[in-house]
């Protein structure tokens, strides 16, 4: 499906609820399979989250994730440790070029019996599940937090609980925290000193019930919308101040690009500042909130604003090599930008080719990245319906908002 975009009135104005956090889902899912008392309130409806949970309660020995890369690593941890069971985890081809082997090698480490099916160190995954001792176990630390947080989130039901040592420079640490703070809500105690993390074994959880925060990675095109717009304003559902998500920081970096953001209650509210005066660049380190990466890179080239993001190495392995992606579609709408491995650089000029057809790459976030810049150009979206592995409504709350979707 291709979409055409534009915005007519240059202002944003809505209201809108935002499903559940993917982060939060997913991770409350895999605890509600080793604590069955445990009820989601607010669960994120996004291809993701739906894959998991199918996976989950599916009583087929195949399980197909399609693209949840999230998915794979924590199903992997869980299955694992399922004893008696047999399965085979697989995903699509972009999910079979995607790396595993430093979890298969960290379970296999603790007894796991994990086995690959095609080529080594990658889904799909023959796994047997057994009970796990747990244990010690090391990992570097400057991997996806994803692997970390599997391992995290199965630790409580190890005989032995686990201790797990983080080697190296930590990256996306707030997703490690999440994972921390959520075993808290529930009532599973740890303690995270140094670089070792500990977790003992707990057969029962305290609090049964959680309700899962609206997702900041969706909101980010929001905070692009208005950054982009002549004027604007937009409520967004369910949010907190003490967020878990690591992309909350939206709020500090988006203010320095006019967007003003305050709370009523658990609604927050975004406005375009008056007479803003924007800076003429913006160095930013995501390590600890890469996901956001692609909205600013697009919000700073419709806005003027030089940039130079760092702290990327991990967007090299998503739906796609999002940074190569960056590189080919900003250039192609007339942006000047450089990449490496672990960085892009943006000159800060506003050189808009119109009508250009932007490529997604079957990563979701491309999309909706780049959507928000039809309030500056008319542009169109291929594979427009890849949105849905996160935000399945997003198409609809662009047209809420005065933008001009239509179908080619």
């Amino acid at each position: 499906m291709q979409l055409s975009l534009a915005h007519a009135s240059k202002e944003i104005q809505g209201k809108l609820t935002i499903t559940g956090s993917k982060s939060e889902t997913n991770r409350l899912l895999l605890l509600q399979a080793l604590y069955p008392e445990l009820a989601i309130e607010n669960k994120s409806n996004s291809d993701d989250s739906v894959a998991m949970e199918h996976a989950l309660v599916s009583k087929e020995n195949l399980k197909d994730i399609h693209h949840a890369g999230t998915a794979m690593r924590f199903l992997t941890a869980y299955f694992a440790t399922k004893n008696e069971s047999s399965i085979v985890l697989t995903g699509s081809q972009r999910m079979q070029e995607r790396p595993i082997a430093l979890l298969v090698d960290a379970l296999r480490s603790l007894g796991a019996d994990i086995n690959y099916t095609k080529e080594e160190g990658y889904p799909p995954l023959e796994i047997t599940g057994k009970h796990l001792a747990g244990g010690k176990v090391c990992l570097p630390a400057n991997i996806s937090s994803q692997y970390i947080s599997a391992l995290l989130l199965i630790a409580p039901r190890l005989k032995q609980g686990l201790e797990l040592e983080l080697e190296g420079e930590i990256t996306s640490l707030p997703y490690i925290k999440m994972t921390l703070a959520l075993l808290k809500r529930v009532g599973i105690t740890s303690t995270f000193e140094g670089k070792i993390i500990r977790i003992p074994n707990q057969e029962d959880i305290s609090h049964p019930a959680q309700t899962v925060e609206s997702d900041w990675s969706s909101a980010s095109y929001w905070f692009s919308a208005i950054a982009l717009s002549d004027k604007g304003e937009v409520e967004l559902s369910n949010y907190r101040e003490d967020s878990l998500q690591g992309d909350a920081v939206l709020r500090d970096i988006y203010a320095q690009l006019g967007v003003e953001s305050k709370f009523n209650g658990s609604k927050l509210l975004l406005r375009k500042k008056e007479n803003f005066v924007l800076p003429a660049s913006l160095e930013l380190d995501l390590v600890e909130a890469p996901d956001i990466a692609q909205t600013i890179a697009v919000s700073c080239y419709g806005l003027g604003v030089a940039c130079h993001l760092s702290g990327l190495h991990t967007l090299k392995i998503k739906e796609t090599d999002r940074l190569v992606a960056l590189e080919n579609e900003l250039s192609k709408l007339g942006a000047s930008i450089t990449i490496d491995e672990k960085s892009l650089r943006l000159a800060g000029t506003q050189n808009f080719q119109a009508n250009q057809a932007i490529d997604t790459y079957h990563d979701h976030r491309m999309a909706m990245a780049f959507a928000p810049l039809a309030l500056k150009v008319p542009l169109s979206i291929n594979d427009a319906g890849v949105v849905s592995k996160s935000y399945p409504s997003f198409w609809e709350d662009m047209k809420t908002t005065g933008y001009q979707v239509i179908e080619k």
